[in-house]
């Protein structure tokens, strides 16, 4: 992860520390040494755990799974931790073992706890994060901050059969509880200040869930084509942690939001995502301009290769070539 903002002097480089090489047994081990030393951490049952950095009066609260910890950090460290090191922030994290949507009885009575102590209360700001289950996640728990910011990437509104049975994508998880405790995630962000889901509209079913998201203070941002891995897009555009930082500063919009955006022209996924469509559409002119813009800018074997075939498909008259871009 490498759009982290400046770092501050007093930066503690204990969180610089790589994890990365270590099974996972002593990768929590050291996870939890890690907390313990600069705040906390607290076990919830088999498959949950959370760990607490104390630092300055704006709080990250993330949902994160071992899993994707270990997949998408080079460190092995929770993405909070970045936002630890270069702005100081407190941080929060939610670990699981696996998808679990966190719908167990001891993340319930830790947020109970939470809230009893007044935890919240000790923050300037506070922003709840998450993608896809860590995404419901945090819009369910952030009802435990009223006036929180929450950014929840591609997320289940609920698993609850009787709500969401066209979605067949995760059949285990429908005799899991959806309805008690921190339940029906978009009723949750009621008390958020604002919330911002985002979304590709051409997966049907995450744009399903996404629909259920809408609240007066829910901002629903769109980003066709950019596929079922929104997360790994927004780590590789080096927005993700632009956005946390806009988010904990009061600063994130719509607006802004897609002028940062503009980053997908220079996304290969992306890209790649766009041209397979002008296929499958038949557009060839509207193809053969966009390899054209991208060639002329960065090397993609594909699109070179797709570019060539458009040109010689054109030269054979099977359809008008757009005229050639000025010199």
């Amino acid at each position: 992860m490498q759009d982290s903002p400046m770092q501050p002097e007093d930066d503690d480089t204990a969180f610089d520390r790589s994890l990365a090489d270590l099974d996972k047994a002593a990768w929590k081990a050291a996870l939890i040494a890690q907390a313990d030393d600069h705040g906390m951490s607290q076990g919830l049952g088999a498959r949950h755990f959370a760990t607490f950095i104390d630092k300055k009066p704006i709080l990250l609260v993330t949902f994160e799974t071992i899993q994707g910890i270990r997949a998408l950090s080079e460190t092995a460290q929770p993405l909070g931790s970045d936002m630890v090191k270069a702005q100081g922030w407190s941080h929060l994290c939610i670990l699981s073992d696996g998808d679990t949507w966190f719908r167990h009885d001891e993340v319930y009575a830790f947020f109970d706890q939470l809230i009893d102590d007044g935890f919240f209360e000790d923050f300037e700001r506070v922003v709840f994060y998450g993608a896809g289950p860590c995404g419901y996640a945090a819009a369910a728990y952030s009802v435990a901050s009223p006036g929180a910011t929450v950014i929840a990437v591609q997320p289940q509104a609920t698993l609850e059969p009787r709500m969401t049975e066209w979605d067949d994508r995760f059949i285990e998880m429908r005799r899991s509880d959806f309805t008690s405790r921190y339940g029906y995630a978009p009723d949750m962000l009621d008390a958020a200040d604002r919330a911002f889901v985002l979304y590709d509209p051409r997966e049907t079913l995450d744009a399903m869930h996404a629909a259920l998201f809408a609240r007066t203070n829910v901002t629903r941002l769109r980003m066709p084509f950019m596929g079922g891995a929104l997360q790994t897009r927004l780590i590789e555009m080096k927005l993700l942690y632009r956005l946390l930082s806009l988010a904990g500063s009061d600063k994130l919009t719509e607006r802004k939001f897609f002028e940062l955006y503009r980053a997908r022209r220079d996304n290969v996924a992306y890209l790649r995502s766009l041209t397979a469509h002008l296929d499958q559409v038949e557009r060839p002119y509207l193809n053969m301009m966009l390899c054209r813009n991208v060639t002329s800018r960065m090397w993609v074997r594909r699109m070179k290769r797709r570019l060539d075939q458009l040109e010689q498909a054109a030269a054979a008259g099977e359809f008008k070539a757009p005229p050639a871009p000025a010199e």
